[in-house]
């Protein structure tokens, strides 16, 4: 393996194609002299995000020549075992609810930790230190593997396993979607923000047929109503 940049500079971002990892993607690209993205089929039921991904990464790159300079390789990951196991709303033809566990159907049981296992197997063999991930503990819908305790664990079972100190970044974390569609135009300005509503996909229900004005999907799946409600408060701080 050759590594042209210091480890010290480089980063590994957990990206879907969905509207936080975009922006987070974007928060990387601004920081690191050299960025790698990764990504996971996981039998979603949502599996546009998958198809959206390679457009969205060559409109990024067209947005700044310092983006595309330090935009590397992408990786997509099948992850089919966890979809097999996996009885949920996400992965199954299951209605949206809250279950009797207290969390919605939605919730991925492992999902972020296997993600992130991954993610620094790949980041120790590419010689990456920092890992990009867009978990947020301020709008999100209870997921325990969203949670900041959650991933500060994880960093430091990370580094104990694997023998190498890794980073995990979550520039979203304390910030709500009404900010995270704030700090996609303080990042990128019009054309990135413009970028994150037409070209991302994070409507659980996958519907790209309705075009809303902060993007596409169904508008009744929760991701849909949290960034509608997020949108409305963005736009309501630029009349």
């Amino acid at each position: 393996m050759t590594d042209h940049h210091n480890s010290n500079d480089s980063a590994l971002v957990l990206f879907s194609g969905g509207q936080d990892s975009t922006v987070c993607l974007a928060w990387a690209l601004e920081r690191f002299g050299r960025v790698e993205t990764i990504g996971f089929d996981y039998g979603q039921r949502h599996a546009v995000e998958l198809q959206v991904r390679p457009q969205v990464l060559a409109k990024i790159t067209a947005l700044k020549m310092e983006w595309a300079a330090r935009l590397g390789e992408d990786h997509v990951v099948k992850l089919d075992a966890l979809g097999a196991i996996s009885e949920t709303a996400l992965t199954r033809e299951t209605t949206i609810e809250m279950a009797t566990s207290g969390l919605p159907t939605t919730f991925v049981p492992g999902r972020n930790l296997v993600f992130l296992t991954f993610a620094g197997a790949l980041a120790y063999r590419r010689g990456l230190r920092h890992i990009v991930a867009g978990m947020c503990e301020t709008d999100y819908s209870g997921y325990p593997d969203c949670r900041d305790d959650t991933i500060k664990a994880m960093q430091v079972a990370l580094g104990l396993g694997m023998d190498r100190r890794f980073v995990i970044d979550t520039p979203l974390m304390w910030i709500d979607k009404a900010a995270t569609f704030a700090l996609a135009e303080e990042i990128g300005g019009r054309p990135f923000l413009d970028l994150v509503i037409e070209e991302t996909h994070t409507c659980y229900l996958g519907d790209r047929s309705h075009r809303h004005p902060w993007g596409y999907g169904c508008g009744e799946c929760p991701a849909c109503k949290l960034r509608a409600e997020g949108f409305a408060r963005f736009s309501s701080t630029r009349r």
